[in-house]
């Protein structure tokens, strides 16, 4: 099920990409995703930023049930025509910007929530945070250097925080989470000229305390 029809600048240059290029992505999960979350008991997630959902589509296949956005439709196509029976996915075509998450989740993850036109990143992964359910977790995945074969669309250092510097841009009250993960890890690409490299992401983990802790 696909809800929701973005509108704007952004809406546009997204939907564009995806629609030219066709697909995009391999369609596999994320390297990080699957190694914070193997072990996890599923319940409801939120995924912001899907894509053609491949973190979505493993997300369904080991029980969780989830709420996949993306302002994209073209994007949210490939991964709900990937979608196997029984996977329980929503997807939503909405502008993160000014998108409010409409419940609280056992999990919200965001995998490379960056972007060449202009995105309120910190304050949609604020919003992430908060709806997080006592007891659940939020995952945040990003780029921690452009590869080295970019340079048109290259991100300025400035986009591609360390751990450190996303959980602080979280803002997070204090004794109410605590740090699972906060790391660099190394992974090996493909570059696009056949050649094998490696590229490193930020990964930051975090669990929201049933009992905040007084300050």
């Amino acid at each position: 099920m696909t809800a929701g029809l973005p509108a704007g600048a952004a809406a546009e240059y997204w939907e564009n990409r995806y629609r030219e290029n066709g697909r995009t992505w391999s369609g596999r999960v994320n390297a990080a995703v699957a190694r914070e979350i193997t072990g996890i008991a599923p319940g409801t997630a939120l995924e912001l930023g899907c894509g053609e959902g491949g973190d979505a589509l493993w997300l369904a296949a080991h029980g969780w049930s989830v709420t996949a956005v993306d302002i994209a439709p073209s994007a949210l196509a490939v991964g709900a025509a990937a979608q196997r029976p029984g996977d329980d996915i929503t997807w939503v075509a909405a502008d993160l910007a000014d998108w409010q998450p409409p419940a609280s989740y056992d999990l919200v993850t965001s995998s490379f929530l960056h972007s060449t036109v202009e995105l309120p990143r910190e304050a949609i992964l604020r919003r992430a945070a908060a709806a997080v359910s006592p007891g659940g977790q939020l995952l945040v995945v990003g780029h921690a250097g452009a590869p080295h074969w970019a340079t048109e669309h290259a991100h300025d250092a400035q986009d591609l925080p360390t751990p450190d510097e996303m959980l602080a841009s979280l803002e997070l009250a204090p004794g109410e989470w605590d740090v699972v993960t906060a790391s660099l890890a190394e992974r090996p690409v493909t570059a696009p000229d056949g050649s094998a490299s490696s590229i490193v992401d930020s990964v930051l983990r975090l669990r929201r305390r049933e009992r905040p802790v007084p300050a």
